[in-house]
């Protein structure tokens, strides 16, 4: 997968070079290419931001810039179709399921704004010519897209084949298969600060650990994010906890 990224910040990214994303990265598996958004002004102050139309607090991210950087990847990438990802609060929301969605894409880019945002004509111009999605990672306000664009690079990379060691641990893990959140892990030592691990754990019996943890994905789930529970599990939640 190819994924390009135009930011004011390019460092942020230095993170994707530790870790399995690193070692994917060296592998080839994951091509990043990261940008500075200012290498496309030609002003002596490299600005990508100016006031905003009709007043108004804060700055707007400026089109020309935006539009050479684009135009640069686009051009460099004739010939696939790229998807056009921009961080913001006003986009859809950001989840598993779409992280598998996207890891499917053979080359996606994300622009990350800053300020007030990104001016409009920017998005508008880009869906007339290709894809782009706005995308949100949780209802809250970053500074700036970088954060987002990490969180959302990390998701996808790591679905990738061969990127985890393991495939089999991503089956189990929150919001993937059935949707529930994941039963809670323990190691050695078997008691630490007075605090056991459950003895089922320790009983070697595959179907009653097995039968541990899927109760334990569906008690978190029912307490932490209950409108996660599939509705033919909702009767059997309420039953356990009433009874508990």
């Amino acid at each position: 997968m190819r994924i390009d990224v135009v930011t004011i910040f390019p460092g942020y990214f230095d993170a994707l070079e530790l870790s399995l994303l690193g070692k994917a990265k060296q592998r080839g598996l994951i091509d990043v290419r990261v940008h500075d958004l200012r290498d496309a002004t030609h002003d002596r102050h490299r600005t990508v931001d100016d006031t905003p139309a009709g007043g108004g607090a804060g700055m707007v991210m400026k089109p020309e810039p935006w539009g050479e950087a684009l135009d640069g990847i686009l051009d460099e990438g004739e010939g696939s179709d790229p998807l056009i990802i921009f961080p913001s609060p006003a986009g859809e929301v950001f989840t598993q399921g779409m992280a598998r969605e996207l890891a499917h894409e053979e080359h996606l880019v994300f622009g990350c704004g800053r300020y007030e945002g990104i001016d409009q004509r920017v998005f508008d111009e880009y869906a007339e010519r290709g894809r782009v999605r706005l995308v949100s990672i949780g209802d809250y306000v970053l500074n700036g897209g970088e954060v987002a664009t990490i969180a959302m690079i990390e998701a996808i990379g790591r679905l990738l084949p061969g990127v985890v060691g393991n495939p089999e641990s991503l089956v189990e893990e929150s919001h993937e298969e059935d949707g529930l959140l994941e039963y809670p892990s323990y190691t050695k030592p078997s008691e630490w600060r007075g605090r056991p691990v459950p003895p089922v754990l320790l009983s070697g019996n595959h179907a009653a650990v097995e039968a541990w943890r899927r109760e334990q994905r569906i008690e978190r789930t029912r307490r932490v994010r209950p409108e996660l529970l599939p509705r033919e599990l909702r009767g059997e939640s309420r039953g356990r906890h009433a009874a508990d």
